[in-house]
């Protein structure tokens, strides 16, 4: 039971139910139904989980290659391959009736679009073929937005538009501090991730204009009316610390400083606050008003 509850990959899926239900209360304007928000969460879940599984059932062959993979269950036998394809396949079937039947079939679909763009998209066509991967593969994880507003109000705003807009610009300088550090588990596997096949410094220049960007973007909710005085400051409070971290990473690349002296997972660490920090300010913000 603990192999197959790991083929969900529950800590990453954590972060995406961070990013749905927050946005299910700005749609609300309030407190959203809580069976709703219950049945959209372990929908989300089981979809996402369904992901996590094939994408572990299509890199199996390279998580066997690398240090950070080599414990998956795939990798150690504890599930075999076919077990792993049935179950994420099954996974995926529940997840988008139960949607469909006990949410809606807009939330369906979003759930169904981004499962199949992470496992054919991201996993299939881009990981193995472009250092953009992570940028565009990232996609289905921006998806939760979407699928929490659209579970409220069977449509999607231009404020879901804009926080499916802040993961968007969020992933990239999220993921790429911890491929910096496991750098070498990609290269061993040829997997062309930025910092494999671009310098450090590179990628912390590339990581300061999407940080730059996210931020900016985070700020539209204000002016556009969807929120009150509270999530701005918070917005610009954790978007600052956001900024600082990634231009003191840049500083160090820019100083040829490697290995633990780049300190590149301080950005990463920060970047999973951030996240939480500013959707906990879209779910409180509504009270606020």
């Amino acid at each position: 039971m603990k192999a197959f509850i790991a083929l969900t990959k529950p800590r990453i899926i954590e972060l995406l139910l961070m990013t749905t239900i927050p946005v299910m209360f700005l749609a609300a304007q309030g407190v959203p139904n809580l069976k709703l928000v219950v049945v959209t969460c372990l929908g989300g879940y089981l979809s996402a989980g369904g992901a996590n599984a094939l994408n572990m059932y299509i890199d199996r062959d390279i998580d066997a290659l690398m240090h950070r993979t080599e414990q998956r269950p795939l990798v150690t036998g504890m599930v075999s391959p076919r077990e792993c394809l049935v179950f994420g396949i099954s996974l995926a079937v529940v997840s988008t009736l139960l949607f469909g039947l006990m949410v809606n079939w807009l939330s369906a679909a979003l759930a169904l679009g981004a499962l199949l763009f992470y496992v054919v998209g991201y996993t299939m066509i881009l990981k193995r073929r472009t250092s953009q991967n992570i940028v565009w593969g990232g996609i289905a994880g921006c998806m939760p937005v979407f699928i929490g507003w659209s579970a409220v109000k069977n449509e999607v705003s231009w404020a879901a538009v804009i926080l499916f807009l802040v993961m968007f610009f969020w992933t990239p300088p999220h993921y790429w501090p911890l491929s910096m550090k496991v750098k070498e588990d990609y290269e061993r596997v040829g997997v062309p991730m930025l910092p494999v096949v671009a310098g450090n410094k590179v990628v912390a220049n590339q990581i300061v204009v999407y940080s730059w960007v996210m931020v900016l973007v985070s700020l539209l909710l204000w002016p556009l009316g969807y929120v009150g005085w509270f999530y701005p400051v918070v917005a610009v409070l954790a978007g600052g610390l956001w900024l600082w971290e990634a231009h003191a990473l840049r500083a160090r690349a820019r100083a040829g400083l490697t290995g633990p002296k780049l300190k590149e997972m301080r950005l990463f660490h920060w970047s999973i606050t951030y996240v939480s920090l500013v959707f906990i300010a879209v779910a409180i913000d509504p009270f606020l008003r």
